[in-house]
């Protein structure tokens, strides 16, 4: 039996699994001149950075009428000092807003599957049996050599991310430990860990370094005497000239970090910032409701509206 299938047929037996997080590699902040030159461009990076796949079926289920009045109620929410236009700070605040509810929403619609003791932890063994409990009892039925790689290798990997996650080292999660180890990215002290994933993720030949082909070969299955598409040309100069730092041939964990983690990005600055300069016509610098409604669009892709989902919540919900 394939892995991946196996997995889907314990997800639909009722055993919860969970594969480690894989970090979505990040691309730099485009500059507003890129956008101008290239709208497509810029609208798949809207997509790749905040669409969701589940959010946006909710939205098409609304008719544009509906959704632009509601639409409309989440903008009186968005403009805090009621002055009638939404500013990028008004704008950003709501998104990193939204953004932290969808992760804690996430970490309790699936906290009670975890929690089988009830006692509002969740311990290590727990998630083990959870996770790959029926593989611990079952070996036999994963007699193929690439199933039972893949199982003893996220086992310790998820292991390893747990006792990161757990603070305070009783091998058993608090609500927010649990939060850090589902989404590891958000945390401070879970950044290592994050790079460390990617690392390994990508590091084919287990230097301890991710090179050019490697960075590549994680974007794109090169087939054999086939040509490399332009885009992928371009990642190659990417890399050269923004990856590679020390310009060595090769990323190391601190380069990564840079790659992946930027310090000085800001996802929830980057699509205000975004949204306000496409919306804006009179170029003030500002959003009044109008020109967010006309611009729905936009919108209803973005984070702004929780990839849609808001927009189908009752406005006591928001």
């Amino acid at each position: 039996m394939g892995f991946w299938c196996l997995l889907m047929l314990l997800c639909a037996g009722g055993v919860l699994t969970k594969p480690t997080y894989r970090k979505d590699r990040m691309r730099p902040e485009l500059e507003l001149s890129d956008l101008l030159i290239d709208d497509n461009q810029s609208f798949q990076y809207d997509n790749e950075a905040f669409l969701g796949r589940e959010e946006a079926k909710s939205f098409d289920q609304l008719t544009p009428e509906e959704s632009k009045d509601k639409l409309g109620k989440i903008v009186e929410r968005i403009d805090y000092d009621k002055d009638g236009y939404v500013t990028a700070e008004e704008l950003k605040s709501w998104i990193k807003r939204v953004q932290k509810r969808y992760i804690y929403e996430n970490v309790a619609k699936i906290w009670r599957d975890y929690d089988t003791n009830k006692d509002n932890k969740i311990s290590w063994d727990e998630y083990k049996q959870a996770t790959y409990g029926y593989y611990l009892a079952n070996p036999e039925e994963f007699q193929d050599g690439n199933d039972q790689f893949s199982f003893k290798k996220m086992m310790p990997r998820d292991e390893r991310r747990f006792k990161t996650a757990d603070l305070d080292g009783d091998m058993a999660a608090s609500r927010e430990e649990f939060t850090s180890f589902l989404h590891p990215e958000e945390f401070e002290h879970m950044k290592d860990i994050v790079v460390l994933e990617t690392l390994e993720d990508i590091d084919k030949n287990g230097d301890g370094f991710i090179d050019q082909d490697e960075y590549i070969a994680d974007m794109f299955a090169h087939e054999e005497g086939g040509p490399e598409p332009d885009w992928v040309a371009s990642e190659r100069e990417q890399f050269s000239d923004f990856r590679d730092l020390n310009k060595d041939g090769k990323m190391d964990k601190d380069e990564i970090r840079h790659w992946i983690l930027p310090q000085d990005y800001d996802h929830a600055q980057a699509e205000a910032r975004h949204l306000v300069y496409e919306s804006d016509q009179d170029k003030d610098q500002r959003l009044s409701r109008d020109e967010i409604l006309e611009n729905s669009n936009m919108f209803v892709g973005s984070q702004a509206t929780n990839y849609g989902e808001d927009l189908t919540r009752n406005h006591d919900e928001l």
